[in-house]
């Protein structure tokens, strides 16, 4: 489906509303795709109020949602080895009340959990504003709420 930032932000922030944790949500796509914008939408849905930076340097950010929830947001672009992963306290993510956004999930190999989502974001060439987005389920993970219905399935408004 083809949005523009601001139905993809739209999309995000009822995510964050709406989904019922414990998710994971895998955020494919190349640098500059979208996926710390989609992640930031889903924060701020959820309720998170502080800034979220991507985590490119850090790896791995936590913050406190409403409804007593969390948003893990991590960046494994740096990761050498799935290995690494360890190191983030991955075992301990996604068992509670927790909305996990995963970007380069690739890099993570194996161990994502068996439950999650995967929403692909691609730049449309030429058009700076508009991503193809390709959503998948692996597994059994929590329903994710629709695009919002004024998009048709060609993204047309």
């Amino acid at each position: 489906m083809r949005v523009d930032q601001a139905r993809l932000e739209v999309w995000g922030r009822t995510i964050g509303a709406e989904v019922r944790p414990p998710v994971t949500i895998a955020l494919v796509g190349p640098l500059g795709a979208g996926k710390s914008v989609l992640a930031r939408a889903i924060g701020v849905g959820a309720g998170v109020v502080d800034p979220m930076p991507s985590p490119s340097y850090n790896l791995l950010f936590e913050y406190e949602a409403s409804n007593g929830r969390r948003v893990v947001h991590l960046d494994l672009y740096r990761l050498e080895s799935p290995d690494e992963l360890w190191e983030l306290g991955w075992a301990s993510l996604g068992h509670r009340d927790e909305i996990v956004l995963v970007e380069w999930p690739e890099r993570a190999g194996d161990a994502m959990p068996p439950d999650h989502w995967i929403v692909e974001l691609r730049p449309v060439k030429g058009q700076s504003t508009l991503r193809d987005v390709a959503v998948d389920r692996a597994g059994r993970p929590a329903d994710l709420p629709p695009f919002p219905a004024q998009l048709t399935s060609d993204g047309s408004r």
